[in-house]
């Protein structure tokens, strides 16, 4: 488990906005049909890097997101492909969306991908 400690900085609030990131995309993760958009996040305050998954669905009410803190080390290595895993490997993440009837809520270990 790859732990990330907090720092206090507004990034790690479940209600961040966009606008507190640069945010670059490296593609979509198309794993078991998810189709998911995969991108790069770095928090404008503190420069920590975030990976940020997004799987929208036909069905509205199953669009999810999951986002988590990744080292400067780790970034390089990060694909569409191996996201979830990077994911699935932190201490902690963030995840909302309409799945979760738009509840911004902090996770751990396995994200629900279930279309």
């Amino acid at each position: 488990m790859n732990k990330i400690p907090k720092i206090g900085c507004a990034c790690e609030k479940p209600t961040s906005t966009y606008t507190e990131y640069r945010t670059s995309e490296i593609g979509i993760d198309h794993t078991n049909g998810r189709d998911a958009k995969v991108a790069i996040q770095q928090c404008k305050l503190c420069q920590r890097i975030w990976i940020y998954y997004f799987m929208k669905s036909e069905n509205p009410q199953s669009d999810r997101w999951y986002k988590g803190i990744v080292t400067k080390k780790d970034r390089p290595n990060i694909t569409p492909e191996n996201a979830v895993e990077f994911l699935e490997s932190l201490e902690w993440y963030v995840y909302g969306g309409s799945y979760f009837e738009d509840k911004i809520e902090f996770g751990e270990g396995k994200l629900n991908l279930d279309l």
